[in-house]
């Protein structure tokens, strides 16, 4: 968790939406963080100074994890490498699928931009059961990458996504807990 000043800025800041997508689901819109530069950059100062100075690659998942990852990238000035679904990134590339709760999906990664030994930050706006980040983990160790923290804006801590994450043995930063 972070600071509590930035927690209530952010929990004021952020719409719950019911029901949405579906009945049953409380939505957290963080589209209004973007409507206060100042309030942004307090988030990603935060962020960036969870890792600074043990990192060397921020990796974003698509296409949430572009809108804070690269702006913790620049914060930090170490590259930024995209993870994207299937089928958007042209080859060569590393892909791993993952359960889906119907189904499967598969995200990919360019091969040759993470060099081996490298220490990556995995960033998502969202953790909720871990299942793509953990995909995303597996994408940095097949290409010799070294997973040594995850970060997220939003952690809902009521569908466990962190215990899936433990396996990898890397610090694990969420702005808010839900």
């Amino acid at each position: 968790m972070s600071n509590p000043q930035l927690t209530q800025k952010l929990e004021q800041t952020i719409q719950n939406i019911p029901d949405f997508p579906k009945p049953g689901i409380q939505f957290k819109d963080i589209t209004p963080i973007f409507l206060d530069p100042q309030l942004y950059e307090e988030v990603i100062a935060d962020m960036a100074n969870f890792s600074r100075g043990k990192i060397d690659v921020v990796c974003g998942i698509e296409s949430r994890g572009y809108l804070f990852g690269i702006a913790i990238a620049v914060a930090l000035q170490v590259p930024f490498i995209l993870i994207r679904k299937k089928g958007k990134l042209p080859p060569p590339f590393v892909a791993q699928e993952y359960d889906l709760e119907y189904g499967s999906a598969e995200i990919e990664m360019r091969t040759g931009q993470l060099k081996p030994g490298q220490r990556v930050l995995i960033h998502d706006d969202l953790l909720a059961t871990g299942g793509t980040t953990e995909a995303a983990a597996k994408l940095v160790e097949k290409q010799g990458g070294e997973v040594a923290q995850f970060s997220f804006l939003i952690g809902l801590k009521d569908l466990h996504g962190t215990d899936r994450l433990q396996q990898f043995n890397a610090e694990i930063h969420q702005v808010l807990e839900y």
